[in-house]
């Protein structure tokens, strides 16, 4: 190891040794369903979003692929009858994407974690749970914020989300969707009942969470 080597530079040499786990993993796992791994992203995303479906542009801009890599898997998922173009009702010129039963069935595997990296995780103590959720957290924001990916539905950039409602408390936070507090073990990086807040809105979030995380905890960076 080089002594001189940032922190920053170590936590990204990490995270790329699991992305090349995940992603052999999803290579394997696509092989077997003849699917590639953009195929597999597809039917996952389109498994996450309402029935109603998503159209192309949408489906390129949430994966951060082109346009026409994002046709090309869609033809070919369509030609495997896992999905299928149906009119969008709010504009007759437009299409969206939808599965098809078959596609629900390979979504849902295409969409399963590896039980390895369930268990590593789970293997650590809750704290550190909380604090690599916290840091997955930070650093999604901080690539939002970049514009290197597209807004996540998580719980600090949704409308719903009541920061620090009772300070001090277990569960400081407050879903108003649900009508319920929560704390940060609760958190959500991608929920279906997302509703996006204002700009201003997320960042004060994210400002209000930093400064609500425990000290003793370590904060969040």
């Amino acid at each position: 190891m080089n002594p001189g080597e940032s922190i920053p530079a170590r936590i990204a040499a990490g995270l790329n040794r699991i992305s090349l786990l995940l992603r052999h993993h999803q290579w394997h796992e696509a092989g077997g369903q003849a699917l590639t791994p953009t195929q597999a992203q597809i039917l996952a995303l389109l498994a996450a979003y309402p029935p109603a479906g998503l159209r192309l542009t949408e489906i390129a801009r949430l994966l951060a692929v082109t346009p026409p890599t994002a046709s090309d898997a869609v033809a070919a998922l369509e030609a495997k009858k896992l999905v299928r173009k149906a009119a969008d009702r709010g504009d007759s010129r437009a299409v969206r994407i939808r599965l098809t039963a078959q596609g629900r069935r390979a979504a849902r595997a295409a969409s399963q974690w590896p039980d390895y990296l369930l268990s590593a995780v789970g293997s650590l103590p809750p704290a550190l749970q909380e604090h690599l959720l916290a840091a997955l957290m930070a650093m999604i924001r901080s690539l939002q914020q970049q514009g290197r990916i597209p807004v996540a539905r998580m719980c600090v950039n949704c409308s719903f989300f009541e920061p620090d409602r009772d300070p001090g408390a277990p569960e400081p936070h407050f879903c108003h969707f649900v009508g319920a507090p929560f704390g940060l073990r609760s958190f959500r990086i991608d929920c279906p009942d997302f509703r996006p807040a204002s700009a201003g809105a997320q960042q004060a979030n994210q400002y209000v969470l930093i400064a609500s995380y425990p000290a003793s905890k370590g904060g969040i960076p």
